[in-house]
């Protein structure tokens, strides 16, 4: 229980973050894994998990973004962490989970005919670019979802997998505590902005660390471009190739010497700013998983990254 123990110290105030905006409430976080019966508990809580405690919050002037850090998957140890346990909103990010309820519920091979629902009309929102009638592929979905970003995409499985976006935010909430994300809550399958949905840095860890349990969204995430074809509403062809938005993937951006990226899932709202969570490995196939929550713009969104990256070298 001294990781517990640890966390909650963490958040009752220690030196090395800034007061929380919505503190939790250490009883409400932990209310799963007290004693009990088995079945009151999570079963992967903590197994072979990063813990935070009070050594790895710290402050580091080149890092501008609201929240980061960087977790060894490996060594089950935090490198880097700035404000961890912040409620943030998470934009795109979100379809990280998306992802991972789609893979553990769904069949990469089922035929989706999209319906209206997955019709996105906020201006500047991102999209793959289906079309009602269209019939496509969960797995070309998900390419649709995490590469371009596509929100109608999302809205398509939401669909699929649970009938609708209301169903499928629960089923997301509910693998969110399953994964002990417990400081986390998703409205909808895509990420546009919504004042209750929100996450944290530490809960985006659990729940991508959760996702690259899945060789397929390993698969997926490690794309930088994805050519298929599906059909209209009319049988006619539809060529689509799909670029990931990740810059150090597409090789727009560097990555520190001796890391190479896995892949990862970046997020852009005006609440949200610019985020970027990612999966990299050394070259002693070590890997890890950063995170960078609410950067002024996407060139400052790299810069973090790449600082915080380079903490693993030190």
């Amino acid at each position: 229980m001294s990781g517990f123990l640890s966390v909650a110290i963490l958040l009752t105030g220690c030196s090395g973050l800034r007061k929380l905006d919505n503190p939790y409430v250490f009883s409400e976080r932990t209310a799963l894994y007290a004693a009990g019966s088995k079945t009151d508990k999570s079963d992967t809580f903590a197994q072979n998990l990063c813990v935070i405690s009070e050594d790895v919050a710290s402050q580091d002037s080149k890092v501008t973004a609201e929240a980061a850090a960087v977790f060894d998957l490996t060594k089950g140890s935090v490198i880097f962490a700035k404000n961890p346990f912040e409620r943030m909103y998470p934009a795109s990010i979100t379809k990280t989970m998306t992802a991972l309820v789609a893979l553990k519920y769904g069949n990469l091979s089922d035929e989706i005919t999209v319906t209206k629902a997955a019709v996105i009309t906020e201006p500047g929102s991102s999209l793959c670019g289906i079309k009602p009638g269209d019939k496509v592929t969960l797995e070309q979905l998900l390419y649709g979802l995490m590469l371009p970003s596509g929100n109608d995409a999302g809205a398509a499985i939401a669909e699929h997998i649970a009938g609708d976006a209301d169903a499928f935010a629960k089923m997301m909430n509910e693998e969110a505590v399953r994964v002990g994300a417990t400081g986390t809550h998703f409205m909808n399958p895509h990420g546009l902005n919504n004042e209750n949905h929100y996450t944290t840095a530490y809960d985006l860890y659990l729940i991508f660390n959760e996702a690259l349990k899945y060789p397929e969204f390993r698969k997926i995430i490690g794309t930088d471009r994805y050519t298929t074809t599906y059909q209209d509403k009319d049988g006619n062809p539809v060529n689509v190739t799909w670029k990931d938005t990740n810059r150090y993937l597409t090789g727009e951006k560097k990555m520190p010497q001796g890391l190479t990226v896995l892949g990862g899932k970046t997020g852009t709202t005006q609440a949200a700013g610019s985020c970027l969570i990612m999966g990299s490995s050394d070259d002693s196939k070590n890997e890890y998983i950063s995170v960078v929550l609410k950067a002024s713009n996407h060139a400052t969104l790299y810069d973090n990254m790449t600082n915080i990256l380079n903490k693993i070298a030190e």
